[in-house]
C-alpha cells in the first residue's frame, strides 16, 4: 500500500506558475511510476505527465509540452510537478498517482487549481 498526499494547488492569474508536490509513503517509492493527472469540471480525468521509477524517463501529454516539468525525487518519496505559462483551461484537481507495470493503482486525493484570465 502506498498513500499520496498533494499540495501546492492554489488560485493563479494566467501566465503564473505553481508547483505542485506529492508526497509518498508506506512502501518504496522508487519501486512505482508515478503521474500526475487531472479532471476538469464535467470531465473525464486525463493524464497530464509521467515519470519512470528512476525518472530518467517523462512523458507529458501534449497540452502541457513545453510548460509543465514532472520531475521526483526518490529520496524524499516526492514527485513534483512544476507548471509555468498556466492557462486558464489548466483549471482542474490535479492528482498523483502511482503505477506498477501498466496500472495506476494508488491515488491522492487531489490538490485544486484555479488559473484566472
Amino acid at each position: 500500500q502506498v498513500q499520496l498526499v498533494e499540495s501546492g494547488g492554489g488560485l493563479v492569474q494566467a501566465g503564473g506558475s505553481l508547483r505542485l508536490s506529492c508526497a509518498a509513503s508506506g512502501r518504496t517509492f522508487s519501486n512505482y511510476g508515478m503521474g500526475w493527472f487531472r479532471q476538469a469540471p464535467g470531465k473525464e480525468r486525463v493524464i497530464v505527465a509521467a515519470i519512470s521509477r528512476n525518472g530518467g524517463s517523462t512523458s507529458y501529454t501534449d497540452s502541457v509540452k513545453g510548460r509543465f516539468t514532472i520531475s521526483r525525487d526518490n529520496a524524499k518519496s516526492t514527485v513534483y510537478l512544476q507548471m509555468n505559462s498556466l492557462k486558464p483551461e489548466d483549471t482542474a484537481v490535479y492528482y498523483c498517482a502511482a503505477r506498477i507495470a501498466a496500472d495506476y493503482r494508488y491515488w491522492g486525493q487531489g490538490t485544486q487549481v484555479t488559473v484566472s484570465s
